[in-house]
């Protein structure tokens, strides 16, 4: 049986911006961690006090599977710039739901982005036609992932935490952040909040269950 409280987290896609971020508030807050990256040998530097750092594909079901088992929890921030958007994101999502279900591991955080974030009911930021064409792709991608999320086995308790558009990566943490539904909610968020934020998803009373949320400052 699986602790109730995330002590053990697995975060794939480690190796990124958000991921080191991520993994840096959850061993400030006692977690063990596992990072889970395509080429371990790139990231030897995660290694530390509480981190242990492993190969996994993200979007081979079997290697999400033996990576993520006797986790109590699961983060997504997942990317990978040399595979098209429209691939990757449903592929891992595709493996993710597959692999922790077959890990037993039913809590997921998946970081999203924000041009997939309403502006009406219905309505996403790359539905507008002025919005650039070089990146509807990607956000198409996005979407599709929380796509497959909404179908999801119900025994896979996910959210995914949805950033504005502007990730400060330089700002330091204010340990403030607002968290609102599927809608756009603000313009900008240090890095280091957006980290607590998907922290905070991994258990307790601020989680939310099966939906998009955004936050922002």
């Amino acid at each position: 049986m699986h602790p109730t409280t995330p002590t053990d987290v697995i975060v794939f896609g480690a190796g990124g911006q958000v991921g080191r971020a991520v993994i840096a508030e959850a061993r400030r807050r006692g977690l063990t961690v596992t990072a889970a990256v395509r080429a371990p040998e790139r990231h030897a530097d995660l290694t530390g006090p509480g981190t242990t750092v492993v190969r996994c594909d993200v979007t081979d079901p079997a290697a999400v599977a033996g990576a993520a088992h006797g986790h109590a929890a699961a983060v997504s921030t997942v990317y990978a710039p040399d595979v098209p958007a429209v691939d990757f994101y449903p592929a891992a999502v595709r493996a993710l739901v597959a692999g922790l279900g077959t890990a037993d591991v039913r809590r997921l955080v998946h970081v999203g982005i924000a041009t997939t974030l309403e502006t009406a009911p219905g309505v996403a930021v790359h539905d507008d036609p002025a919005f650039p064409e070089a990146y509807r792709a990607f956000s198409l991608g996005h979407a599709a992932a929380l796509d497959l999320l909404r179908d999801s086995p119900a025994t896979l308790d996910w959210v995914v935490v949805t950033p504005p558009l502007d990730l400060d990566r330089t700002a330091p943490g204010t340990g403030r952040y607002r968290t609102g539904g599927p809608q756009v909610l603000g313009a900008r968020i240090a890095q280091a909040d957006l980290a607590a934020a998907v922290t905070d998803q991994l258990a307790g009373p601020a989680t939310r269950h099966r939906e998009q949320i955004a936050v922002a400052e």
